[in-house]
């Protein structure tokens, strides 16, 4: 039993130096403050250490710099993956070979609220809404769409509610601007349909002549030209207060994992 239990624990005591060396190479890639967290999953280790071949290996970091945004959260389950033993144990990562990648990328509004022209909209806020509710005004299961998504399939578009405080005739106002977030290649987009004034319960429809000189404050574009492994994004969903991008990446390596400032 004593055998045993030091053979787990000389196990177990590589997989952390293995994910302490991963984690490092990825915080430099990454442009991070802090290492970000690495799981080596699957025991025995030695077992997949010795092959070099890992079934799966997860990434979580935060505060990630991704073009013009700088507060990027990323999560990815890396799966058939390629690692020599010799180069973990050098600090060598750049002969690690990931087979499939998936990828979950987060913005938080207040990164979004820094893009321009949203820049004109005062203590901007993000909800999902649903796709009926922001075309049309209405919603068929009798809710105001406000906080509904569509359903839980991965979708190219979504509906979203952004909302804050702009300047009309010298007096602040709050919109509320219905809106598709769409990806296009590597490009989030944010297109206004319609506003409305008020809060949560209202409903009262900004004019036309209104609406024509706000709508333009709240379209904009995100550029995820950059993501980490060269993850093509397929995925959007919105969050309260965040938009998560999807995407997959397959045969790629580890050094992919730099991201553009």
């Amino acid at each position: 039993m004593v055998v045993i239990g030091l053979l787990v624990g000389a196990d177990f005591g590589l997989a952390a130096f293995a994910e302490h060396t991963v984690s490092q190479k990825a915080r430099e890639q990454l442009k991070l403050a802090e290492d970000p967290s690495v799981t080596i999953h699957g025991f025995p280790f030695t077992t997949q250490a010795i092959s070099g071949d890992y079934r799966h290996i997860s990434l979580s970091a935060s505060g990630v710099p991704i073009n013009q945004l700088k507060d990027v959260a990323v999560n990815a389950d890396l799966t058939d993956v390629t690692a020599p033993l010799s180069d973990l144990i050098n600090g060598n990562t750049d002969a690690i070979k990931i087979g499939e990648l998936e990828a979950q990328v987060t913005i938080k509004a207040s990164d979004i609220a820094k893009i321009s022209p949203l820049t004109n909209i005062e203590d901007l806020r993000i909800e999902p809404s649903s796709i009926e509710y922001v075309q049309t005004g209405q919603d068929s299961t009798g809710s105001d769409g406000q906080q509904q998504s569509d359903d839980k399939q991965d979708k190219s578009e979504a509906g979203i509610r952004v909302s804050g405080n702009v300047q009309i005739a010298g007096q602040k106002i709050e919109i509320f601007c219905f809106a598709m977030i769409e990806l296009h290649g590597t490009s989030i987009d944010i297109v206004p349909k319609r506003l409305q004034y008020g809060n949560d319960k209202e409903t009262t429809v900004v004019p036309t002549s209104v609406q024509k000189a706000l709508l333009p404050n709240f379209k904009t574009s995100i550029d995820t030209g950059n993501l980490p492994f060269e993850v093509t994004p397929t995925a959007v969903k919105v969050n309260s207060g965040s938009v998560t991008v999807k995407g997959k990446a397959q045969n790629v390596t580890f050094s992919g994992a730099t991201t553009g400032r």
